[in-house]
């Protein structure tokens, strides 16, 4: 496997233990909001770092991106408050499973219509059958 693969399981390892974690801060503290706000904090402060050892030439060419594609900061944040105010309430894997959920079917309608300029893979039968059989996977394993 590459360590593209390799990366990007690891992200998939990480969705639950943040789910988890800030949700046991949220409940610790008393505010699923301002544990949400320390996540961002740390959050901002790394991708900075990285930024900055990476390109930071990038920001100058901020103001030249469409501004609609900003947007997509929402949906971080909408994650992040609702995974720490509903996970700990309904249990992270069952919580996780409907984000798996949401984003199999999102990144395969996003491919298929190239979305934000994303390579086109068309949802063919066979692409939809492996899509139903991960989403029942997924089910099975929150059922067992």
């Amino acid at each position: 496997m590459s360590v593209q693969v390799w990366i990007m399981l690891a992200t998939g390892f990480g969705i639950p233990v943040l789910a988890a974690m800030n949700g046991a801060l949220g409940r610790h503290i008393g505010s699923p909001a301002v544990a949400a706000c320390v996540l961002f904090a740390v959050a901002f402060s790394i991708a900075l770092v990285a930024a900055l050892v990476t390109n930071p030439g990038a920001v100058a060419k901020l103001p030249t991106a469409p501004k609609q594609w900003f947007i997509a900061g929402s949906f971080v944040a909408f994650y992040v408050l609702a995974i720490t105010w509903i996970g700990p309430d309904m249990g992270i894997g069952k919580a996780v499973f409907y984000v798996l959920l949401g984003q199999l079917i999102a990144a395969a309608v996003i491919d298929h219509f190239g979305f934000f300029n994303a390579r086109v893979a068309a949802i063919t039968w066979t692409r939809f059958a492996g899509i139903a059989l991960m989403a029942a996977g997924v089910y099975v394993a929150q059922r067992a």
